[in-house]
């Protein structure tokens, strides 16, 4: 295992992932109709404090792999970064759900394409994904409920 390679992939998940801390659940959020499973706030950050260890650890051994398919498994895995880093400033800064909805769209098929391109160089890179997968494909359908039941409300002021 390359530690400080790591470590770079690591540092570059949390630094797209500081959009969630700048840009987080406030009072919008709590006023916004959300459907009955919508997760409790403090679940958030858990789950993609996981989700970017994985991330970071099956990046590191995709390129450590030698794989003549490493270099489009990571711009993939540069993509999904992108419009990971994207999401949270568009729903929770702007408070664009359908906008969210469309930056979403993009992150889910990035990341199944992650995880595709991940499998075909190293398989535990590919599991270590999955995860990944299920926790966007739940946020598209959390955010397009949420967008679907405000979609003809006024938008609070300052949004």
């Amino acid at each position: 295992m390359d530690w400080p390679l790591f470590g770079i992939f690591l540092a570059t998940t949390y630094a797209a992932g500081a959009t969630g801390a700048f840009f987080s659940p406030d009072g919008w959020y709590d006023r916004i109709d959300k459907p009955n499973w919508t997760p409790p706030n403090w679940l958030f950050p858990v789950a993609w404090f996981v989700l970017y260890i994985c991330m970071a650890y099956a990046a590191t051994r995709v390129a450590i792999s030698g794989s003549p398919l490493l270099v489009y498994a990571l711009a993939i895995w540069g993509l999904q970064v992108a419009f990971n880093t994207l999401w949270s400033p568009v729903f929770f800064g702007l408070h664009r759900l359908g906008a969210a909805l469309v930056v979403l769209c993009g992150m889910w098929l990035s990341v199944l394409a992650m995880a595709i391109s991940f499998w075909r160089v190293d398989m535990v890179a590919g599991l270590l994904i999955a995860p990944y997968v299920v926790w966007t494909s739940y946020a598209w359908a959390l955010n397009f409920s949420i967008w679907r039941r405000n979609r003809g409300a006024a938008q609070p002021a300052g949004a």
